[in-house]
């Protein structure tokens, strides 16, 4: 699930009644979340300067009596575990190391996946993409939607701002047929639709656009007379990055992304055709975080996914390439422009090369480890 959100101000609004959103989103991700075994043992400590010899005693020799008692005792738990919640309740090694290579949807970007280290979003996990308005958020999620449906899955767009456009997203190559859209008029109705398409298991991607236009039913109702304070800042104190909908979806997402304006893209005569884009991965679960991605985004197309294949199809020697001449697949082409729009009109020799390139990046890896 894919949650877009900007940056907010921290400006406390009083004079509302009722559960706030950041409640609202942390009730629901609790539900969405695994299960959580909490311990209700507790041992006392003791805080005294006296300590007796006792307590750093060594534990006395291998007793195998002991030790099949433990074994007993541990799958008597583990019984009971699998009894009172599910099968998969029962905590092993095995398991664990079996989930940690999740299947994964590309985000259309090769550089993104490399910069995620398993090749793409995990499917099952939250995922935030924040940054300021205009910074690409939306266009990144719809290549991700592409790249689902690429493979055959269905997917959801919630649009919470009423700003889609229908002839850009099929622009870029989406199929809004298959595509399933909705316009919620409240976080409540929001939460309780993206709740039955999880638990229906047959949605491989959901998007909610964004989280900065949900509002909780309650703020509503409230009429316009109701008063509003806000925390007047006089520029003294340090202005911290924050995102709308509080904590929750920042300690549940397992992937954070940040995109953030890096420059313009002109063409030959000078006109702004683009925007260049840098995503960070601010928080990653799954694989080392704080990697980056310098992405080119181009007005009415979306990401320039060309212009990086044939950069790393050079750099791994799937492209020939002498001087500013490149060989692709027994055509030559006198420059870098020449080949990347060769590329973007061959939708069949663009996929095979990224076919051939997700095999050397992410499938070697994988025999690695």
């Amino acid at each position: 699930m894919i949650f877009l959100s900007g940056f907010a101000n921290r400006l406390p609004l009083r004079g509302f009644q009722g559960a706030s959103l950041s409640s609202l989103l942390s009730s629901v991700l609790k539900k969405g979340g695994r299960d959580v075994i909490h311990s209700f043992g507790k041992r006392n400590c003791s805080f005294s300067s006296t300590v007796e010899v006792s307590e750093f005693e060594h534990d006395g020799f291998h007793d195998d009596a002991k030790s099949t008692e433990k074994d007993a005792a541990l799958y008597l738990a583990l019984s009971r575990l699998s009894g009172d919640f599910d099968k998969e309740s029962p905590l092993c090694l095995r398991r664990f190391f079996g989930i940690r290579r999740v299947p994964v949807v590309s985000t259309g970007s090769l550089k993104l996946d490399l910069a995620l280290g398993v090749g793409g979003l995990p499917k099952g996990r939250f995922v935030e993409i924040y940054g300021l308005e205009a910074s690409g958020k939306t266009t990144l999620a719809l290549h991700i939607i592409k790249e689902a449906q690429k493979a055959g899955g269905v997917c959801a767009y919630f649009d919470v701002e009423n700003a889609i456009d229908p002839f850009l997203v099929e622009s870029m190559g989406v199929d809004t047929q298959s595509l399933l859209i909705s316009h919620p008029n409240s976080a409540e109705n929001l939460l309780s639709a993206v709740d039955t398409l999880t638990k229906s298991g047959a949605v491989d991607v959901i998007v909610v656009d964004s989280v900065a236009a949900l509002v909780p039913q309650c703020e509503i109702d409230v009429s316009l007379g109701s008063s509003i304070w806000f925390k007047s800042s006089d520029g003294s104190e340090s202005i911290d990055e924050y995102t709308c909908g509080g904590n929750a979806l920042k300690f549940y997402a397992a992937i954070r992304l940040r995109l953030k304006k890096t420059g313009l893209l002109e063409n030959e005569n000078k006109e702004v055709t683009g925007l260049g884009i840098s995503v960070q991965v601010v928080k990653n679960k799954l694989a080392p975080a704080m990697k980056k991605a310098e992405l080119g985004l181009q007005f009415g197309r979306g990401f320039r996914c060309e212009s990086e294949v044939l950069e790393l199809a050079c750099n791994h020697g799937v492209i020939v390439k002498e001087g500013n001449s490149y060989l692709i697949e027994g055509e030559v082409f006198s420059n870098k422009h020449a080949a990347e729009k060769h590329l973007a009109e061959n939708e069949m020799i663009y996929d095979n090369l990224v076919s051939i390139l997700r095999k050397l990046l992410f499938e070697t890896r994988r025999e690695r480890r």
